[in-house]
């Protein structure tokens, strides 16, 4: 098989929590090889976040985002620690940071220290509010970049207050977004021979993902509303009861429309000048779905989903992970892979995305325990030996 499409790419990742390290995630998972800084004795603290937690004391959460990266412990803070990481950022491609926009430069590790070390050096920033501009000194946080950026107001019910959707998506759209900009500034670099700042912001990321909330506003003063489960105007799209739970079904398209009123039997819905095109079934929303749930809720969601399955609409359950653990079609495609682990014997999580024909990433290395690599990284990039690296550690630096 050939070599991931990021082998030979070397990633120097800073910071922690989510929005950066998922960056270095997705970069990792394409192939790159990921050197996590860690601060000695504590680590990410995203090692101690979720629900469940190793005898190692690390969380179910950290081995998914740290997999396929080495950990070195270095105090970001020392100056001798500063200096390991500018050396280090001088053989790698990438240096990707999430800290508050001014904390690099404190340390003298900003662009333009970095920079002069290698001006094809990419260093990849995350942050709450970006590195400019009135609010680039705030501290941001995914919720915060979720409200900003127009999500929290659409999340929820129109008469109660806006909902999280249930994940720190805010984060993880940043640190795609990232991810994206990286690739892309490697890409310009191939050209250029000079690399670049890649600024992700997270209230942007989201921002980017709002369809036409602003130009709808902008030209026509319309306000879009919490909702719900439905989107005003698109119909029907919902979630619909049966005789053992739910499904949605999203029919909104003429075409879609009319093959799901044959396999309701009711291929008059689709002559209906109630219903016969988008706009009249989006005037009728909610008539429409009342006629749908009359016809799902005596029937069972298996026989649901083969009539429209079979019909060509689209249709499926609101799974829950056993749902997705069990599901042939996620077995088929590897959806969900199984990472060996010392403790738990093997930890199912989330494979890679996006799917790279010929040169596919993959999950080749569990999460690292602290500090796993500081040693045979400093050597390696370095050359400190073995009485160096112990001094260093004996100082508190590593």
């Amino acid at each position: 098989m050939a070599e991931p499409a990021l082998s030979g790419v070397r990633v120097l990742e800073l910071g922690q929590v989510i929005a950066g390290p998922f960056c270095g995630q997705l970069l990792g998972d394409l192939g790159a090889d990921v050197v996590k800084v860690e601060p000695p004795g504590v680590g990410d603290v995203l090692r101690q976040w979720g629900r469940v937690h190793g005898e190692d004391g690390d969380s179910l959460w950290w081995r998914v985002t740290g997999r396929n990266k080495r950990s070195v412990t270095v105090d970001l803070r020392r100056p001798e620690g500063q200096d390991i990481v500018r050396r280090l950022a001088g053989h790698c491609d990438v240096v990707l940071e999430n800290f508050r926009p001014g904390t690099l430069e404190r340390w003298g590790l900003g662009w333009a220290d970095l920079s002069r070390v290698d001006e094809r050096l990419v260093m990849v920033r995350v942050s709450g509010f970006g590195q400019d501009g009135p609010y680039a000194g705030r501290a941001g946080y995914a919720a915060i970049g979720e409200a900003m950026g127009g999500l929290r107001a659409l999340t929820g019910y129109p008469d109660r207050p806006p909902t999280r959707v249930g994940l720190s998506i805010g984060d993880s759209l940043a640190g795609t977004m990232a991810a994206l900009g990286a690739v892309a500034a490697l890409e310009a670099r191939h050209r250029t021979g000079r690399g670049q700042v890649v600024d992700a912001s997270i209230f942007e990321s989201v921002l980017a993902m709002t369809e036409a909330l602003v130009p709808e506003w902008q030209v026509a003063e319309l306000r879009r509303e919490r909702t719900g489960p439905t989107l005003p105007g698109i119909a029907p799209s919902n979630v619909y009861p049966t005789a053992d739970g739910q499904v949605l079904v999203a029919a909104n398209q003429d075409s879609v429309f009319r093959r799901l009123a044959a396999a309701m039997d009711a291929p008059e819905l689709a002559e209906d000048p109630r219903f016969a095109d988008h706009r009249a079934r989006g005037e009728r929303q909610a008539e429409l779905d009342g006629i749908i749930a009359a016809w799902t809720r005596p029937r069972s969601a298996a026989e649901v989903l083969d009539r429209l399955h079979g019909a060509g609409v689209p249709a499926g359950l609101v799974y829950e992970p056993a749902d997705m653990l069990e599901d042939p079609h996620f077995r088929a495609r590897d959806s969900i892979v199984h990472v060996p682990d010392e403790e738990f014997g093997e930890v199912a999580m989330p494979a890679v995305v996006p799917r790279l024909s010929a040169t596919p990433g993959s999950v080749r290395e569990r999460a690292p325990r602290l500090g796993e690599h500081t040693d045979a990284v400093l050597a390696e990039l370095l050359g400190l030996g073995a009485e160096e690296v112990a001094a260093l550690r004996a100082a508190g630096v590593v």
